[in-house]
């Protein structure tokens, strides 16, 4: 059974965000688009060039309305001493959750149980709380900002187009396409 269009379980977790421990729940996702990051752990290798990667198109994300959490399953306190110690985490400003229970890395799916280890899951949300998209890497691939953009910009069009699709390699501002009887077999 896929996550896709499924309720995001009620969980509660604290964050460390613009200096402080704050705490996050699904409530926290009503009412706005979230995009959930998976990543192994602090201190690591391709984790940081890729919240990196977010910290540099998150003004892009908030503009549409976007908050993004970075979630490993590292504490809290782990988180800070990261951002408080590389230069690159240093410019994260969007919420890094702790997950030491790996409580939400097991509702998405994503936890390698053997490791306690999150892999690269990427979990796009819509306002009412329901999973829109699901991209999951193995733990050595990096996950590229620019396109999540590009990807949370179609869900957003296609949740205020219904009726509308965004076709492979959609930009904003590019043709859709409107699924009927007459597009069969002339794509």
């Amino acid at each position: 059974m896929s996550l896709i269009n499924t309720e995001v379980k009620p969980f509660k977790a604290t964050a460390y965000h613009n200096g402080k421990f704050v705490p996050v729940s699904n409530e926290n996702l009503l009412g706005k688009w979230s995009v959930f990051v998976f990543y192994p752990a602090d201190f690591t290798f391709v984790c940081p060039t890729e919240l990196g990667d977010l910290a540099d198109h998150y003004a892009e994300f908030k503009k549409l309305g976007v908050e993004i959490y970075g979630i490993s399953t590292d504490t809290h306190f782990a988180h800070k001493a990261w951002h408080d110690t590389s230069d690159t985490i240093s410019k994260v400003q969007y919420p890094l959750v702790g997950d030491p229970t790996a409580a939400l890395a097991r509702n998405f799916e994503v936890l390698i149980e053997e490791e306690g280890l999150a892999y690269r899951g990427t979990f796009v949300i819509n306002p009412e709380g329901k999973i829109k998209i699901i991209e999951v890497h193995d733990n050595g691939i990096g996950r590229d900002a620019a396109e999540l953009l590009r990807k949370v910009k179609a869900a957003q069009y296609v949740a205020a187009h219904p009726g509308e699709v965004c076709p492979a390699k959609w930009t904003e501002g590019a043709e859709t396409l409107k699924p009927s009887l007459d597009l069969v077999g002339k794509i």
